[in-house]
């Protein structure tokens, strides 16, 4: 067997970024400004500007991002948010840490994001918000969702935790509805090597709001206008985001092509159904992932040929013990039915031809066992 491949490969990320990344987290040693230095501005005003958003206010993480957006939108106990039940729990999580109530509409089979069509159902007296989820780094159907937000006076969040650098009808993810929230785990298109993350708003009272939940609800210091968390992303993984910024336009490109290629090289592999990517909008690949039957039985057979893979998500949300009061277990059949055979394999902008190649053999021959 040849040696195992990373399932996302931040080694050769970092070999190739090692001298700037060093440069960037040495300046913070020296100034000494661990909270709140003068990095955290730099990147909130690139991000901003990448995005074309007119305010980025960096936090701890992609999921104190939802929990602040929501903070801002003042949700109160009994509110009702209607979001997919297809994803990482952090999303519905925030809003039952604030007393809301998750309100799930299904998915598209073939995209695995949240179906438009079936939103509009879903919406009551007490609905407040929408939560799209840009799913493997494919933005969903933000004008329809608007559109209906726009219909009923909701505000729409758009999580965009693996879709940083994606595009939908020509404009980025971040900058799509009221206010966003994306995340920099190690493992995202745009990553730090810790816990990180970022909101994004043209609305004026929303930034400022954010900023001020950010600190303990402060709007000088030690003045609290508001109910606050401890939120702040720190310098040094700002600094951390800031050197990769210099080669993340590449990284975007090489995600575009690779995920491409994967498209091509599984067209004919029987036994493996690919994700649908709409006209309109490209996917950033933050995982690869498929479809396949027999699941556990093909990464067994691709572990044992050193290829690792993930399952992004096993079960939905209201199958997980901690939400099933949420939604009766037979309800969304198509998140149920994705959540059986989705299976993510390697992938990162690193991720060369021949180990693609490699991964795809093995993919082939597992599911004709």
């Amino acid at each position: 067997m040849s040696g195992a491949l990373e399932f996302v490969d931040l080694k050769s990320q970092y070999a190739a970024l090692k001298g700037s990344i060093a440069e960037r987290m040495q300046r913070v040693l020296d100034h000494g400004q661990y909270i709140m230095g003068p990095e955290v501005a730099e990147l909130e005003g690139r991000l901003a500007q990448y995005t074309g958003a007119k305010h980025c206010v960096t936090v701890a993480s992609g999921t104190e991002a939802l929990l602040i957006a929501l903070m801002a939108l003042d949700l109160e106990p009994g509110d009702e948010v209607v979001t997919t039940p297809f994803t990482f729990a952090a999303t519905a999580e925030m809003i039952v840490l604030l007393g809301g109530v998750p309100v799930f509409a299904d998915i598209e089979p073939d995209t695995c994001n949240i179906d438009v069509s079936k939103i509009e159902a879903t919406i009551t007296p007490r609905t407040r918000a929408i939560i799209p989820v840009s799913l493997y780094g494919q933005v969903a159907d933000m004008d329809g969702i608007n559109a209906i937000a726009a219909r009923h006076g909701l505000a729409v969040i758009e999580d965009a935790a693996q879709s940083f650098g994606a595009s939908y009808k020509g404009r980025k993810s971040c900058n799509l509805s009221t206010i966003a929230c994306t995340s920099f785990f190690p493992s995202k298109p745009l990553g730090c090597y810790g816990d990180g993350g970022a909101l994004f708003t043209n609305d004026d009272t929303l930034a400022r709001a954010a900023r001020e939940i950010r600190v303990h609800g402060q709007s000088a210091r030690y003045t609290h206008t508001r109910i606050g968390v401890g939120g702040r992303m720190d310098t040094l993984q700002c600094a951390i985001v800031l050197a990769k910024l210099e080669r993340f336009e590449w990284e975007i490109a090489q995600r575009l092509v690779l995920g491409e290629r994967y498209r091509a090289l599984l067209a004919d592999v029987s036994g493996v159904d690919l994700l649908a990517v709409r006209a309109d909008r490209d996917c950033v690949w933050a995982q690869y992932t498929v479809f396949v039957d027999t699941r556990a039985a093909v990464q067994a057979a691709l572990k044992e040929r050193g290829i690792p893979t993930a399952v992004h998500y096993p079960k939905p949300v209201h199958h997980q013990a901690a939400y099933a009061r949420f939604a009766a277990p037979d309800t969304f059949p198509h998140s149920i039915a994705a959540g059986a055979r989705v299976m993510s394999l390697p992938m990162s902008a690193d991720l060369t031809h021949a180990q693609q190649d490699r991964v795809v053999d093995a993919l082939r021959t597992a599911v004709n066992r």
